[in-house]
């Protein structure tokens, strides 16, 4: 769409001014939020993630195409309450106990917003107890746990037996990642997958969610 050309570019260059008036031309127009999100945020925060797995785009560059993004959110959100439009799914994403950091986390969340995912966000240094009362009130389809540390790491798996405890364990599938964890770790701790990038773990929160839908479907 000629009207979304502007919102791309500036998600793109993360100009976040530029982004929230692109989004708001579009609406005057008669773009839908949903299109917005779909032909929009969706398609230029997957060029980011390109540009970055291709070493053009840094983690400066992410940051603020992120930060473009949820100002165009804060447009959309209740536009989309109003129009009863769904999410492409829930997604509750935090970083584990112990680990501070958040930067990866932050772009994962970002990048499942921009298509279309609705994210609660839970922080940082999260204890497994927190994880069990967050999915009990939030209902997600997906937990996204992330670490940083090697010696975080183990709070992963202490999470996923917390889950399990609680009987919750089934109601969610659960992704994991961060630059010390691989594919092997999350199968080690039962994991439900294992997003190496952000733009990966798009892809697997959106492969997760169909397999939910198949199993829900299949009783």
């Amino acid at each position: 769409m000629d009207q979304l050309s502007d919102l791309h570019e500036a998600i793109l260059t993360g100009d976040a001014s530029a982004a929230s008036e692109a989004a708001g031309t579009a609406l005057a127009a008669g773009v839908t939020p949903v299109d917005i999100i779909s032909k929009g945020i969706s398609p230029a925060m997957a060029e980011v993630g390109r540009l970055f797995e291709e070493g053009e785009y840094f983690v400066p560059e992410l940051l603020i195409s992120a930060r473009a993004t949820k100002a165009v959110f804060a447009i959309l959100r209740p536009l989309l309450v109003e129009t009863g439009a769904k999410p492409a799914g829930r997604v509750l994403l935090a970083t584990v106990e112990g680990d501070l950091h958040d930067i990866g986390k932050n772009l994962v969340g970002a990048m499942l917003e921009g298509a279309g995912f609705e994210v609660v966000d839970l922080g940082v240094d999260i204890p497994a107890p927190r994880f069990v009362s967050a999915v009990r009130e939030s209902r997600p389809q997906i937990v996204g746990l992330s670490a940083l540390l090697t010696t975080t790491m183990p709070a992963m798996k202490g999470t996923l037996e917390a889950l399990d405890a609680a009987g919750l364990r089934s109601a969610v599938k659960v992704m994991v990642g961060g630059a010390p964890v691989t594919q092997r770790y999350a199968d080690s701790i039962g994991a439900d997958g294992y997003g190496e990038t952000a733009s990966g773990a798009v892809e697997l929160a959106r492969r997760l969610i169909a397999t939910q839908s198949l199993e829900a479907s299949r009783g």
